[in-house]
């Protein structure tokens, strides 16, 4: 079961809670799968790796480690705070992201959709 998921990669993002409440970064990745996203600068895990081969380096390395998406709230780009995001359809029925704040408008979700209604590589649908 996917989880959805209302940041994407490149958003800035404010950390709600967790050892790094406060924190602001960009997301690297996101997992819909699992419903967590990996923010950079966030949530910073050691690991100790061992050289597996001749030409690889063993050692301590540091990286980031997923958190849960509902952990995180988008900073919009426009009043710089963060803020709750909304979906509403603007011209030509493109879906957009927005912020509830400052009503400004984040990013386009899709393309325009076809209103027949059903699938258009002939495979069943509304024929």
């Amino acid at each position: 079961m996917s989880h959805k998921i209302h940041v994407r990669v490149d958003d800035q993002v404010y950390v709600l809670t967790g050892k790094d409440t406060g924190k602001t970064g960009k997301i690297i990745a996101c997992f819909p799968k699992t419903g967590r996203v990996i923010v950079q600068g966030v949530n910073i895990a050691t690991r100790h790796v061992k050289p597996r081969s001749r030409m690889q380096q063993g050692g301590i390395i540091r990286q980031e480690m997923p958190i849960d998406a509902s952990n995180v709230m988008l900073v919009c780009p426009h009043c710089k705070r963060p803020s709750k995001t909304g979906f509403r359809f603007e011209d030509n029925d493109r879906k957009v992201r927005y912020c509830k704040a400052c009503k400004a408008t984040i990013s386009p979700v899709r393309k325009n959709i076809k209103k027949s209604g059903g699938r258009d590589d002939g495979k069943g649908g509304n024929e």
